[in-house]
């Protein structure tokens, strides 16, 4: 497997699809890289390079007791830029993953970034605080806890349920989808999963917004349940400077799967810019 090793000697799997100008996906919490397929296939026959990792405790990286902050997601997406030697790059996150890059640009600058995309992100910050009584209460990301120790297997089995907006009135969403987040969910290390809820949640992006300074388009689905958009896209994008805004009506967190070839052609237009 193609692997590099972070400053903390945590193993981080990557795959690398394609030659062109290069794009490199983090991705969403429990998941790993290969949630990205849908768009990296699509995009590597456009003429892209395309790069997506797992993150340190998830699916094929290895699980790494510490670290599993947002610090430490964002030093390891340096960690495989730098050994590839990525340069002019375009940055796209979904949910924890938008958050790993907004931290990214926060602590490594956009020396070697060319654009960013934030999709169903969960910067600014998810958690409900006296100066973000939008939030989310601290409750919600507890009941996430106890749902995985209790039960992982489950607990990820009813989540993609909500994930991808298959408890709505007429939508119908396959077996295969909601399975496949399953499958994806159980590669994580529990220890892994447990930390990177504090991370998502909890993780104040705000100033990390601030210092993007590259075209950045946030794109969010208006029936998200998981990461709801007036407290995450509709804010961040008020915060970087100039972003480009596309909000999908009733399209759920998972909207990579359930909206493929709508955000596929999103990005290939924002991209080829």
């Amino acid at each position: 497997m193609s692997m590099i090793r972070s400053k903390d000697g945590t193993e981080i799997y990557y795959k690398d699809w394609g030659k062109g100008p290069v794009v490199v996906f983090s991705h969403g919490w429990p998941l790993n890289a290969d949630a990205w397929d849908g768009q990296m296939l699509f995009l590597a026959q456009n003429g892209f390079r395309v790069v997506a990792h797992d993150r340190r405790g998830h699916g094929r990286s290895s699980q790494a007791s510490d670290h599993n902050d947002m610090d430490g997601y964002a030093d390891d997406l340096a960690a495989v830029i730098d050994a590839l030697d990525l340069r002019e790059v375009a940055l796209v996150g979904h949910s924890t993953g938008g958050g790993e890059v907004a931290r990214y640009i926060g602590r490594h600058g956009t020396s070697r970034v060319a654009k960013a995309v934030l999709l169903a992100a969960v910067p600014p910050i998810m958690l409900k605080s006296a100066s973000n009584p939008e939030g989310l209460p601290i409750e919600v990301f507890d009941d996430l806890r106890s749902g995985i120790v209790k039960d992982r297997s489950q607990f990820y089995k009813d989540l993609a349920v909500q994930f991808y907006g298959a408890n709505r009135p007429g939508v119908k969403v396959s077996q295969g989808i909601l399975d496949q987040f399953w499958l994806w969910s159980m590669q994580a290390g529990l220890k892994n999963a447990y930390e990177s809820i504090k991370a998502f949640s909890e993780t104040d992006f705000t100033d990390d917004l601030r210092k993007i300074d590259v075209p950045t388009l946030v794109l969010h689905g208006e029936d998200d349940q998981i990461v709801p958009v007036k407290d995450s896209g509709k804010k961040s994008a008020k915060l970087v400077k100039g972003a480009q805004e596309i909000y999908y009506p009733g399209a759920p967190h998972g909207l990579t799967a359930t909206h493929q070839d709508q955000v596929n052609a999103d990005l290939l237009e924002f991209l080829a810019r």
